[in-house]
Parts: C-alpha cells; structure tokens; sequence
C-alpha cells in the first residue's frame, strides 16, 4: 500500500481533467513496471493505492519515481509553474496478511467518502470503489466493507 502527499499537503489536482490525467498515468506507469492496480483513490491533495507486486518488486523505486517525475512535469506544463515541487513524500507497507489486505481495500475505496467527497465511494470518478463493485464478487464486497477502518494507523490527515 502506497499514501503519497503533495508538498505542504496543497490541492494540486484541484480540476476533473488534472486528476484524470494523474490517473491515466498512474495506471500506464503501474503498467510499464508490471504492478497490478488492486485498489486506488486519488484526491486532489494526497492518493492511496494497493497494488500487487510483479514476481521482481525490486523496480519500486523506479515505478514511483518515474510516476512521480512525470505527473510532476506534466502538471508543471499545465500550471505553467516549470520545476515546482509537487510531491512531498510517500509511505509505502508491504501487507502480509489476507484482513490487512481487507482492511486497506476498504479504507482506499471508502476514501473519498472519509474526506467528505461523496455520499457513496461508487460515485467518485477518481477511485476504484465502482470498479471494485462492478468486478468483485458479492462474497468478497462484503468480506471487505464489513471491516472496519478507523482502526487502520494510516497517515490521511489531509
């Protein structure tokens, strides 16, 4: 699982087209490096993700940094404010048991619904949660939004 923040915590993806464009590349670089999306939620401050790892996960530093340069670079172009900073850093866990696992699908997919974003985590566009409704059998949709969140020591004081 993957928390990023933008620097000083600011809404850099504060337009529908600066977060679909983030998650275009999210899931072209995620593909480059052969990371499965398993679930994901991009705000306009901050993102989580749960990804599965290629048999080699030794190319994470270069799936994050190549993701993080180019979404940089591109919303620079964008905001015509060339070589501003706009990561801060990110927390990375590697999950090795099935309800952690649980646990984190639920959080990112609840996510934009903690953050006051939607009533129902299906309606926002720039999360899996509708994907995960949409694909996920009903036994497993249950598994997950039956655990409970609040629990989770996960850094979203965004």
């Amino acid at each position: 699982m993957i928390t990023a923040s933008t620097h000083q915590k600011r809404p850099f993806f504060n337009s529908p087209e600066k977060k679909d464009r983030l998650q275009e590349i999210l899931f072209q670089v995620a593909e480059e490096f052969g990371w499965n999306m398993e679930a994901w939620a991009i705000l306009s401050n901050h993102y989580h993700l749960v990804l599965k790892s290629p048999e080699d996960s030794g190319n994470f530093p270069h799936f994050i940094n190549k993701f993080h340069a180019v979404t940089a670079r591109n919303l620079n172009v964008t905001d015509r404010t060339p070589g501003r900073k706009v990561w801060f850093q990110y927390w990375d866990t590697r999950i090795t048991h099935r309800d952690s696992y649980l646990a984190r699908l639920a959080y990112v997919h609840l996510n934009p619904v903690h953050h006051g974003l939607v009533e129902r985590a299906e309606s926002y566009p720039w999360c899996s949660a509708a994907w995960f409704c949409q694909h996920a059998s009903g036994s497993l949709q249950e598994e997950v939004l039956r655990f409970r969140t609040d629990r989770l020591m996960l850094g979203d004081d965004f």
